[in-house]
């Protein structure tokens, strides 16, 4: 069975996930943490469960996404994983995160990019990804089909969506992932954001206020 924990770390309250199941094995998603009880949270959440990390995959990359790579590679040896469309901004995080007033960020190496043609595996587990760009060139999500519940990254949060002003944003390309990617998954599937709470598919697709003026404007439809 997957269990998905959360935590919310660094200023901008950005969410980072652990996935794990019956195997012990584990995914770590998108580490925020960027100081060192924020990084003892996640290592004692990881040693009370008993827990082996065996991958580190990014929903994309931004500075408040990535605070926390060098440390997960530094104490599980894990590179992260993102797409490729995604390597520009990667390399952009260190100098773009002090245009936003923080230290510069120091990276590790990257893994290998994710193929949009393979599944996401760890233990007895397997997660679909999905192509949402819009927000950054290379955002991807993760739905686990069994339990409906997908880890969505900052395309989509409760009652809005990711900016698309950053380098590789488009706010044309982001409305489409939502609709073609994200409000296609079934109604009652759970969406785990990047910040915010829990939200659902049905939830965004009748109160979204991004996805009711694109409906008004009659530019996408919904089948939920």
């Amino acid at each position: 069975m997957l269990t998905i924990k959360s935590f919310t770390f660094n200023p901008v309250q950005e969410n980072t996930y652990l996935l794990h199941d019956e195997t012990k094995e584990c995914l770590i998603i998108d580490p925020g943490c960027w100081n060192y009880n924020e990084q003892q949270q996640l290592k004692s959440y990881l040693e009370q469960n008993q827990l082996k990390p065996v991958r580190f995959i990014c929903t994309h990359c931004h500075f408040d996404h990535t605070w926390g790579a060098l440390w997960v590679y530094e104490t599980y040896g894990l590179k992260p994983e993102f797409h490729p469309n995604e390597q520009s901004v990667y390399d952009d995080t260190p100098a773009r995160s002090m245009m936003f007033g923080f230290d510069q960020i120091k990276l590790p190496p990257r893994g290998e990019y994710l193929d949009l043609g393979k599944d996401i595996t760890f233990g007895n587990t397997r997660l679909e990804m999905r192509f949402v760009p819009g927000h950054s060139p290379g955002s991807v999500l993760f739905y686990h089909v069994e339990s409906k519940q997908a880890i969505v990254g900052d395309v989509i949060f409760q009652g809005s969506m990711g900016r698309t002003d950053l380098p590789g944003g488009s706010y044309p390309v982001l409305m489409k992932s939502i609709f073609e990617q994200v409000l296609t998954l079934p109604a009652e599937t759970k969406l785990y954001s990047g910040h915010g709470n829990m939200t659902t598919v049905a939830a965004e697709a009748r109160n979204n206020p991004y996805v009711l003026e694109e409906k008004r404007k009659g530019i996408h439809s919904l089948k939920h």
